[in-house]
């Protein structure tokens, strides 16, 4: 494949593989820098181009080692560095690429072993990322006393924690194109490490909340980043049940924050909450470093394009993603590119309908979730007299919802091929299918929790056996993994060229949110009562519930007038 140190070009049968990234790429080089330039504003100019731009790139979504969301990120490419100029159609043969599926070095090559491995790290690390944020809220009895702070302010550290894990991605994600998932992996987990130990000898809480940003600002890469290894490495008929696993670690993790979290607090000091995190995130980190390589392909090519460089001295070889001529530097590429991601996600929320009306319903039931670490106590300690550990083990009923509603995704899964092949059989299209079929388990979660939240409200008295408003807790997490099961699907589906920035949009309501609401909680439960607290926040569900059978009967008009949607 390499050309002798004389400098002869290779043939191109030798060096081109024969898959759609260089039929995409050759199109992409041919075009005229005008085209570029106007690809480059977004939100600008002729509509019509703009969908004509989606159309052209939608065939990226079967690529070798392109998942979902990296569609996005191979447009990033595009925009923030400049491949091969005048020379474009001759540097073509030095493009590298992979050979095939069955290239050697392809990720998707590894053992099946192997693959899940990583998979079991990746995901346990985004359960004890997530784990962390909550496990904090069983310290508040002993914090408060040792700082002599209010329980309002003990609660920031929950909020603020939540803050950095939704606006990290914006940072982390697009860093991650140009250095890799690993480094990002590692380095993100070293310092999330770090932050845990400030935390752990604070001596006011104005340590602990300072360290609890920067320790959720670190962790972040595991609720956006990973999601991409797990596509990686496995084939899109594979994806199901790895993607499964990896979606459940950071909703359950903050369900087994306070179970934890509660037995620790009762026997010992608060303290060894963070010890204990500590040593968990230590053993994360080791795995990390030994078990789990580079998996993202433009990453892995640019390595190999360097390295045919030093090996045949021809300057010649590139990948996409080399920062060329033109560019302005690593460092201005990058800058663009956090530029873009920070900018797009803000540009949905405000121009897209059913971006931010989506966004919002999964706001709303993240806030609600992380208002009930709170809530919870209160409840049960008021009206059953239940002791901190003893509260902890009644956030197992959301976590058994949240399991049962992860394992029906093969329902749901066959729902989705249903409703394709109704689909072929109407449009005599092959494989056609609308991004609004991904919705049915939205519609479904959305309107089983204001269900929930009613029946935990009216059920909590003391004449009523504990088990029943826990019962109703677990069709709240039901629910909510239904919810959000259709919400993301649908979101990267409707949004095929900028799945990432719809993604990241959610994330950052949703952080917001799971923010906000812990912190006027139990405020709301001690003024209204346990009641009619629980049925303002059924009530504030149930006006979102509407909205995913609307899109689902309508949305495809919507996508017509829509910027960046598909149509």
């Amino acid at each position: 494949m390499a050309p002798s140190l004389k400098g002869s070009r290779p043939s191109r049968e030798s060096v081109l593989t024969t898959g759609t990234r260089n039929a995409e790429s050759l199109r992409a080089s041919s075009r005229s820098e005008s085209e570029r330039d106007a690809e480059k504003e977004m939100g600008e100019g002729d509509p019509e181009k703009e969908k004509a731009k989606r159309s052209r790139d939608e065939d990226l979504e079967d690529e070798p080692g392109l998942n979902a969301v990296d569609r996005e990120e191979e447009e990033l490419y595009l925009e923030v560095e400049s491949g091969p100029s005048d020379e474009s159609l001759e540097d073509k043969a030095f493009e590298v690429t992979w050979n095939g599926d069955s290239d050697p070095e392809s990720p998707r090559q590894l053992s099946k072993l192997r693959k899940w491995i990583i998979v079991m790290v990746v995901a346990t690390a985004s359960l004890c990322v997530t784990c962390v944020s909550s496990m904090y809220t069983s310290t508040y009895n002993q914090i408060t006393v040792e700082f002599g702070c209010s329980r309002i302010v003990a609660t920031l550290g929950l909020s603020i924690y939540v803050v950095g894990l939704g606006i990290g991605p914006m940072i982390l994600s697009p860093l991650s194109e140009f250095f890799g998932r690993r480094w990002i992996y590692i380095y993100s987990f070293i310092f999330f490490t770090i932050w845990l130990i400030p935390c752990a000898v604070a001596q006011n809480i104005q340590t602990m909340l300072i360290s609890r940003f920067f320790d959720g600002l670190a962790g972040s890469a595991f609720l956006s980043v990973a999601g991409g290894t797990v596509g990686d490495l496995f084939a899109k008929h594979e994806l199901g049940l790895p993607m499964m696993i990896y979606t459940a670690s950071p909703f359950v993790g903050p369900e087994i924050g306070p179970l934890v979290g509660g037995f620790i607090n009762t026997r010992t000091t608060w303290r060894w909450t963070f010890y204990s995190l500590i040593a968990w995130s230590g053993l994360e980190l080791l795995m990390l470093i030994f078990l789990v390589p580079e998996t993202y392909a433009p990453a892995l090519l640019r390595a190999k394009a360097a390295r045919l460089r030093k090996e045949t001295g021809e300057q010649r070889w590139w990948a996409k993603g080399d920062i060329r001529k033109g560019s302005g530097g690593r460092a201005a590429a990058i800058g663009r590119a956090v530029a873009w991601s920070c900018m797009r996600p803000f540009q949905m929320l405000t121009l897209e309908v059913m971006c931010l009306n989506l966004c919002i319903l999964s706001a709303i039931l993240l806030g609600i979730l992380y208002l009930f670490f709170g809530a919870f106590v209160f409840v049960f300690r008021e009206v059953y007299g239940f002791s901190l550990e003893q509260t902890g083990i009644t956030f197992l009923g959301i976590m058994v919802g949240m399991l049962i509603g992860i394992s029906t995704d093969p329902f749901w899964r066959r729902n989705y091929q249903k409703l394709v092949k109704r689909h072929e059989a109407k449009t005599g299209i092959p494989g056609s299918s609308e991004p609004e079929f991904r919705l049915p388990p939205t519609i479904v979660g959305a309107w089983i929790v204001p269900f929930a939240m009613f029946g935990f409200a009216w059920t909590t008295f003391s004449s009523v056996h504990w088990m029943v408003p826990i019962m109703f807790s677990g069709f709240f997490g039901l629910g909510v993994i239904l919810t959000y099961t259709g919400v993301f699907t649908f979101l990267v589906d409707c949004y095929p060229l900028y799945g990432a920035s719809a993604l990241a949009a959610n994330s950052f309501a949703r952080s917001m949110f799971a923010a906000a609401f812990p912190l006027f909680g139990v405020q709301m439960y001690e003024k209204l009562g346990i009641h009619w607290a629980s049925s303002l926040l059924a009530f504030l569900a149930l006006a979102m519930a509407p909205f995913p059978l609307v899109f689902y009967r309508y949305g495809k008009r919507l996508r017509g007038r829509s910027r960046f949607a598909t149509s």
